[in-house]
């Protein structure tokens, strides 16, 4: 990340710490800026075109000022690491708000559901995007598309426990959590994640490895095309394609 000096940057924030100086809070604000921008680069790739860019931006600036308002500094934790939380919670939060995806996708993807079950009951296997397209005159790409959309914010939402900060942190750092979950939510959640664990394990080796260095190692679609040898559009294929098929297993186990 590129940021001023670090002597500036303390300065800044000790003005910003003890008088809550507006000037330093925008030099802060400025100098961690890259932070959504990453946020919303990694969030945007399964949304719809048409969520705006800038609005995602815009929501992820509400969780930095929450993050700069908020952090303790004498808590031995890293503001990258609190203010990411911040951001993302802040961008994920803004697109549970709004019904992101329009009423034609929205029936778009039930007729994709229609047409898979009908093929699956017709052909007693699971089907592929192929045959599917097919039977609905559309693209491939746009079924998986269709389908991803949605399918995208529950994979999100299932990052959003921080639990790498208690490992790494020593658990100095702690949220109120305005939404604990009830001990049958968190055994459904358990659950749930056995189930999502399962469903990697049948996907190929390919597909697994995209996911992994994707969700788990954060590594962009450039960056794993450079590691696979691949160009950065098949490795957004093979991506689209390995939710595809999580999100068509899981339909059937849950």
């Amino acid at each position: 990340m590129s940021r001023m000096s670090t002597t500036d940057e303390q300065q800044y924030w000790q003005k910003w710490i003890h008088s809550r100086d507006s000037h330093a809070g925008n030099a802060l604000v400025q100098t961690y800026m890259p932070l959504v921008h990453y946020h919303v680069q990694r969030i945007s790739v399964g949304l719809p075109k048409s969520v705006n860019r800038d609005d995602l931006v815009s929501l992820g600036l509400v969780g930095l000022y929450d993050a700069l308002e908020k952090f303790d500094h004498e808590r031995e934790l890293k503001f990258d690491t609190y203010a990411s939380f911040r951001i993302r919670g802040a961008i994920l939060d803004g697109l549970r708000k709004e019904d992101w995806l329009s009423r034609s996708a929205r029936e778009k993807a039930k007729k994709i559901e229609a047409a898979s079950e009908r093929l699956e009951q017709k052909y007693l296997r699971s089907v592929t995007t192929k045959e599917i397209a097919g039977e609905l005159g559309l693209s491939e790409d746009e079924v998986i598309q269709t389908m991803n959309e949605g399918f995208f914010a529950n994979i999100l939402s299932m990052e959003e426990q921080p639990k790498d900060l208690e490992d790494h942190e020593n658990q100095s750092f702690s949220l109120k959590d305005e939404k604990t979950l009830t001990p049958e939510e968190d055994i459904l959640r358990e659950e749930l994640y056995r189930e999502l664990i399962e469903v990697i394990n049948q996907l190929n080796e390919k597909e697994q490895l995209v996911i992994s260095l994707f969700y788990k190692e954060e590594l962009t679609f450039t960056e794993i095309g450079q590691v696979l040898g691949l160009s950065t559009s098949r490795i957004s294929q093979i991506h689209s394609k390995a939710l595809f098929k999580m999100r068509n297993i899981l339909g059937k186990i849950m």
